[in-house]
């Protein structure tokens, strides 16, 4: 990120907010409580060699595949494989790793930038393999002491009469200081097993980001509804080469550009939150997130209920035609149809989904996810709307979206009045002065 980047995030998080500085960041240590396992792992991996039952236990990769654990500033990456594994970092050159003695593990610590990703690859015997992302979290992604915590409920279920009998898991954060006898804000988040346990310290740290916005003032206390699609229900034709049945009814739920998504949620999903918790019922107060397939579910809410939902945040998302009538079809919606009052954060990158070669030959014939994106943005520039659009080196993971999460949540929930039920959103006097998207081919001449 440049200094011009960094200094419009920090005024963006308000100057009561930790300065993503070298000192800031070494300062602000990860709560004790998140990640020990992942802490513990990285520090016999500083010591030199780690455990084969903690490598096992913590970092759950197989035979021909990678990862990469994050505790600060320390970055450990993980790779099993018969033969020798080098990484490459950044696109750079390969550099060895250590092997794991009486294991196929090896491991390199790497000491990164924070407020950046980084790519990663693993090579043996000529192989790429565990290609990915990884955010450099910085200070605003860590629990800090002095933030209150949030609390998560249990997991509970919901059958759907509309998906025939398909059951969706969701459970419950609500942020400390969240006005359940009024009503809170309400902000959905599909795919909400990422944000449980482990796996949200593995990726966005949404509980812990929202806590210290919260504490900051930056976003208001809420109840954040984690939502999986559902599974079960009727049999459904896979729509794509590679596609799973396991994940049908999550395609046909988020991917199918119409409202009969928005009103499973709307009738079905919500009467049941709502008999445990009072939300507000305004669509200035209610907003809905998702990543890939859950981004366009996302964007749904907002387009097909802009009464009830009016802050979208989507990251890598899934414009494409995954299904028949497909979210290909967003872009041209929003340039046809009446404008809805709605805020949207929008992200993705230049290394999503794009080509059979790439490792998702599966998703290759849905089209393009950057494309799909740019076109997006675009359509939402040409109309005017309340929108952000980051455009980075995102691959299809969690890493960028992450890493963006406190600037996204504080972003979209700017300026909230909870005395207010209703904003008509413009856009920003930045994004304003700004032209239109123009596309340029960077790796071919013209003539």
């Amino acid at each position: 990120m440049t200094p011009d980047g960094l200094s419009r995030r920090r005024a963006l998080l308000g100057g009561g907010g930790l300065a993503l500085t070298a000192g800031a960041a070494r300062a602000a240590d990860p709560d004790p409580a998140d990640g020990v396992e992942d802490r513990a792992l990285i520090a016999a991996a500083r010591r030199g060699q780690p455990p084969v039952e903690l490598l096992e236990r913590t970092a759950g990769v197989k035979p021909g595949e990678g990862t990469c654990l994050v505790w600060g500033r320390e970055f450990l990456f993980v790779a099993r494989s018969a033969d020798a594994a080098s990484l490459s970092l950044n696109d750079g050159p390969a550099r060895p790793m250590r092997a794991v003695v009486a294991s196929d593990y090896w491991t390199r610590l790497e000491r990164l930038p924070l407020g950046t990703t980084h790519n990663f690859a693993f090579v043996a015997a000529g192989r790429r393999f565990g290609v990915g992302s990884v955010a450099g979290f910085t200070p605003d992604s860590h629990r800090l002491p002095q933030v209150p915590r949030g609390s998560l409920g249990p997991m509970r279920s919901v059958a759907s009469l509309l998906y025939g009998g398909a059951v969706s898991d969701y459970w419950l954060y609500v942020n400390a200081g969240a006005d359940e006898r009024r009503g809170a804000p309400l902000m959905v988040w599909f795919d909400g097993a990422m944000h449980v346990g482990w796996r949200d310290y593995r990726a966005f740290r949404l509980q812990a980001v929202s806590d210290n916005l919260v504490h900051r003032g930056a976003i208001p206390p809420m109840v954040h509804l984690l939502i999986q699609p559902g599974r079960g229900g009727p049999g459904l034709p896979l729509q794509f080469p590679g596609q799973q049945r396991d994940n049908a009814m999550r395609s046909l739920q988020y991917d199918a550009f119409s409202d009969l998504f928005a009103r499973h949620i709307e009738t079905e999903v919500l009467p049941r939150v709502e008999a445990e918790v009072k939300l507000r019922q305004d669509a200035y107060s209610r907003g809905a997130a998702g990543q890939s397939s859950g981004a366009v579910a996302a964007f749904k809410l907002g387009w097909f209920r802009p009464h009830e939902f009016s802050r979208v945040h989507s990251t890598i998302g899934s414009f494409t035609g995954l299904q028949p009538e497909g979210a290909d079809a967003a872009p041209l919606a929003i340039r046809r149809e009446a404008r809805r009052n709605l805020r949207i954060w929008l992200s993705d990158g230049a290394n999503d989904i794009d080509l059979a070669q790439d490792g998702r030959a599966d998703l290759y014939a849905a089209g393009s996810w950057p494309l799909g994106n740019i076109a997006m943005a675009q359509a939402l520039k040409t109309r005017l709307y309340d929108f952000h659009f980051r455009f980075g080196n995102a691959a299809h993971n969690p890493a960028q979206g992450g890493l963006d999460l406190p600037e996204s949540l504080a972003w979209l929930w700017r300026g909230y009045d909870p005395g207010r039920t209703r904003q008509t959103y413009e856009p920003d006097a930045a994004e304003r002065a700004r032209p239109l998207y123009r596309v340029r081919i960077s790796n071919r001449d013209a003539w």
